[in-house]
């Protein structure tokens, strides 16, 4: 495949010419080798057992006079290679000198990683529209909408289907740029079968994978949605300890996420639990087994797809971003009120964003983000509105309502 430049690359960039390493983080697959290999002049796969071996038998002499900058792919299958980083980034702290990149989530302790500000961590997600079109560095909505900037429609965007069928190519670079729908589906399907096998017990040990992949399915069905825990046990069929120790080893395996609860003292009664959410929309068709018919017949879970396609381009967004927006959702009790995504920028504005499925809301599909807009005051800085059609027109004072392709256009 072609390389194809990421969203992430400035701040990838810019943190090498300053600090001795990065490193980046993410699923399995997403490309963080692929990219930190463009920035390389040694390439070390840890995930290969004779690759592997002088690092496990002494760090720091495999790492010594290699050509630097390093790459320390798979990290955390020798996680003693750590150590040894640090110790030579201590003696000789020059920028630029390594690049560790890792699939699975383990915590760096005060005795592994002591020295503050060596490393710092760079998460990367799926692959935006923008960045399969190679146009990784577009200026984001969020930031359209909080300098108060024309959000241009988008004539030329996808229809419904299209969305559905853009959401189910993934962001996972090899199915979004090299194969075709059948390929990806069966691609994807293979990604959850080794996920729930063997990348599971790589981190955990003797996890059940059918046990998994029935919790996996659960929170499929119920992701981009605020849901007790109680209902996610119950649909797997499994006990509450059990259900925490797998939602906190797929979050380890950065396959799921959890958007927060926001929250404000000038707002009561707000649902405190989070929203759900599989990383990448492709691993709806891995995880159900479901093409674009499938959902097109299924209205729930369509929203439930569009809504993790347009959250997984704010995280892009939001992570390179020099404003750095936090992004929560927001519910208040018995569900009267519910806004899908809150950007909350430095200095505490909000931008708010509701997800549609149908290509020309009215008026009454901005309600809770009008209703938000009356409580924040000047804090409000701009509440949007995306659908599938092609149009953006105005839907309130401050409030737009916008084509779903502007966050890549």
């Amino acid at each position: 495949m072609e390389y194809r430049e990421r969203a992430i690359e400035t701040s990838l960039r810019r943190i090498l010419r300053e600090l001795p390493g990065v490193m980046l983080v993410g699923p399995r697959a997403v490309g963080k080798t692929t990219t930190a290999a463009w920035y390389a002049r040694t390439l070390i796969r840890l995930d290969r057992p004779a690759e592997a071996a002088a690092f496990e038998a002494d760090p720091d002499a495999a790492l010594r006079d290699l050509a630097e900058p390093v790459v320390l792919d798979e990290w955390q299958v020798v996680p003693d290679c750590l150590g040894a980083v640090k110790r030579t980034v201590d003696v000789d702290p020059r920028p630029g000198r390594f690049l560790l990149t890792g699939s699975a989530r383990i915590d760096l302790t005060a005795e592994q990683w002591p020295a503050t500000g060596r490393l710092v961590r760079l998460p990367m997600f799926g692959m935006t529209v923008a960045e399969r079109g190679g146009r990784p560095h577009s200026r984001g909505l969020m930031a359209l909408l909080a300098a108060g900037a024309e959000v241009a429609s988008t004539p030329d965007s996808p229809d419904l289907r299209g969305y559905v069928e853009l959401a189910l190519q993934s962001g996972f670079p090899e199915p979004a740029l090299a194969l075709s729908g059948d390929t990806t589906r069966a691609w994807l399907e293979a990604y959850v079968d080794q996920l729930v096998t063997r990348d599971a017990d790589l981190v955990e040990p003797g996890r059940d994978p059918d046990r998994l992949r029935r919790y996996l399915e659960a929170y499929a069905v119920t992701s981009s949605g605020v849901v007790d825990e109680t209902t996610l046990l119950e649909a797997a069929g499994i006990n509450r300890k059990t259900a925490q120790a797998y939602e906190r080893l797929l979050v380890n395996l950065h396959v799921v996420h959890r958007l927060p609860a926001w929250s404000t003292n000038r707002l009561k009664r707000l649902v405190k639990g989070p929203k759900r959410y599989l990383a990448d929309p492709g691993l709806f068709a891995g995880v159900l087994r479901v093409d674009v018919d499938g959902v097109m017949r299924d209205g729930a879970l369509m929203g439930r797809l569009l809504d993790a396609l347009v959250v997984m381009h704010l995280r892009v967004e939001a992570e390179g971003s020099s404003s750095r927006p936090r992004l929560f959702h927001l519910r208040t009790e018995q569900g009267r009120h519910e806004v899908d995504v809150i950007g909350e920028l430095a200095g505490g504005g909000v931008v708010a964003i509701e997800v549609k499925a149908s290509a020309a809301p009215r008026a009454d599909a901005a309600r809770h983000l009008a209703w938000l807009k009356e409580r924040l005051g000047t804090r409000f800085l701009a509440g949007a509105v995306l659908h599938t059609g092609p149009r953006t027109y105005a839907l309130a004072e401050g409030i737009i309502a916008a084509p779903i392709a502007t966050l890549w256009s």
